[in-house]
């Protein structure tokens, strides 16, 4: 029989006390439970702030949403034989296509076929496969086209290559539901093989030369040209930094766990493999000047300063140089992540696919912390923080859908938009803070 002496009981209780002390949240984000006679102790599988369920998907399944200032919601849903890919909910169940079905209604179909390979779109003027959207304090909501929908979802899925004027960024004005302007993007920023997939914006006027802002989106490419891609939302340029770096890259081989079922991708057509997503999750510091991101198959969480991703390549021929060298690495943080987003009080709010959670990330606190956590969250796919001091995040069931599970479509109505309300009287990241243009 072990005998413990004085010692290495002080030893173990000063483990103890330091596992329930504050640092580890254990009184308010605890996470267990007891139950029987003999008090055994469970996982309950919740912490945090509740949850409230703000909206059911009932006929297609979402990736994107956003939360505009007058409370006006909007979705959107990568698209293979959906008949819309951009929506605004209309009541608690409901949806309907925005700003109209026409609009999100390509002419010559959403791709076309050129000696055997398949391309999406190229038609500039109509919605082909919307990835993402962003609403930015003036009520514009920005939505971002990849260009590339879903083919034969039902069968051996292919996504084409991208056509030249279909991957697109679309401003639209909400106050009277119009496109304001349309951005398309060269064939040396936006590859064939490119996805884009999320995006954020530093409206200020001095972050650029020409005064009008800056977009940031995320290319996310399966095929491996990840990065980076830049937009000055004044005069329609684009770039690209840290192109394939490898913060950006997909961790090979990787075998995440989603409710407790270790994934590996499943297509028909294929051999068993593995996500093939790098680069994903990415938001913007309190005051612009720092950008957060990592893979969809990392547990590691990298920043850079947005210096070196506003440095346009044309104009400085070292930016990448500079860019490469100037990423950091932030440690590990629990987990793969999925989408990010930020609020008023500098937190990064990152969503655990893997831990049915959403995790928090503090330049303050340089540490990964609980935020929530809900047997609900089957895959949180993206999260808007509103501008009414909660977060939003839709949850869509993504592990289980027919292109990763031999075609098999093991999802269950409904979808939903969860929110939660955020902690201590945060609201929505303006970035209203200083800045020095040094583009």
């Amino acid at each position: 029989m072990k005998r413990f002496t004085a010692a290495s009981l002080a030893a173990i209780t000063s483990i103890t006390a330091a596992q329930n002390s504050t640092n580890f949240n254990t009184t308010i984000n605890g996470t267990f439970s007891t139950t029987g006679s003999r008090n055994v102790r469970y996982d309950t599988g919740t912490y945090g702030p509740p949850v409230e369920e703000f909206h059911y998907y009932y006929n297609q399944w979402p990736i994107g949403l956003a939360a505009s200032s007058t409370g006006r919601v909007f979705a959107c849903y990568t698209r293979g034989a959906y008949s819309y890919t951009l929506g605004e909910i209309v009541n608690q169940t409901a949806e309907a296509p925005y700003p109209s079905l026409e609009l999100n209604t390509p002419q010559g179909g959403l791709y076309t076929t050129t000696n055997g390979i398949q391309f999406g779109s190229n038609d500039q003027t109509t919605f082909i496969s919307v990835q993402a959207l962003y609403i930015t304090p003036d009520d514009t909501l920005w939505v971002l086209d990849t260009g590339r929908p879903t083919i034969n979802e039902s069968q051996a899925p292919s996504m084409p290559y991208a056509a030249p004027g279909g991957p697109k960024l679309v401003a639209i004005n909400l106050s009277n539901n119009s496109i304001a302007r349309t951005y398309t993007f060269p064939p040396n920023v936006h590859y064939p093989d490119s996805y884009m997939n999320d995006l954020r914006f530093d409206m200020r006027p001095n972050v650029t030369e020409s005064g009008g802002g800056i977009a940031y989106i995320v290319d996310s490419s399966n095929e491996g040209r990840t990065g980076f891609i830049m937009v000055d939302l004044a005069t329609g340029e684009s770039w690209r930094q840290l192109s394939q770096h490898p913060s950006t890259l997909r961790t090979y081989a990787d075998v995440p766990s989603y409710n407790g079922i270790p994934f590996y991708f499943r297509q028909s057509g294929s051999s068993l493999g593995f996500q093939q997503e790098g680069l994903d999750g990415a938001e913007l510091s309190l005051y612009g000047n720092v950008m957060y991101y990592s893979p969809l198959t990392s547990d590691y969480l990298y920043s850079i300063e947005t210096t070196y991703l506003r440095a346009n390549p044309k104009n400085d021929t070292l930016s990448a140089k500079r860019a490469f060298d100037n990423v950091k690495t932030l440690g590990e943080r629990g987990g793969n992540a999925n989408g990010f987003s930020s609020d008023s009080l500098g937190n990064i709010y990152m969503l655990m696919p893997t831990e049915n959670a959403i995790y928090i990330y503090n330049d303050t606190t340089l540490q990964a912390k609980p935020y929530v956590r809900d047997p609900r969250i089957i895959w949180p796919d993206s999260a808007n923080v509103g501008f009414d001091g909660y977060i939003y995040f839709n949850i869509n069931q993504l592990p289980y859908q027919p292109d990763w599970n031999d075609s098999v479509d093991g999802r269950q109505y409904p979808g939903l938009i969860l929110r939660s309300k955020l902690p201590d009287g945060a609201s929505k990241n303006m970035i209203l803070g200083p800045s020095t243009n040094t583009t």
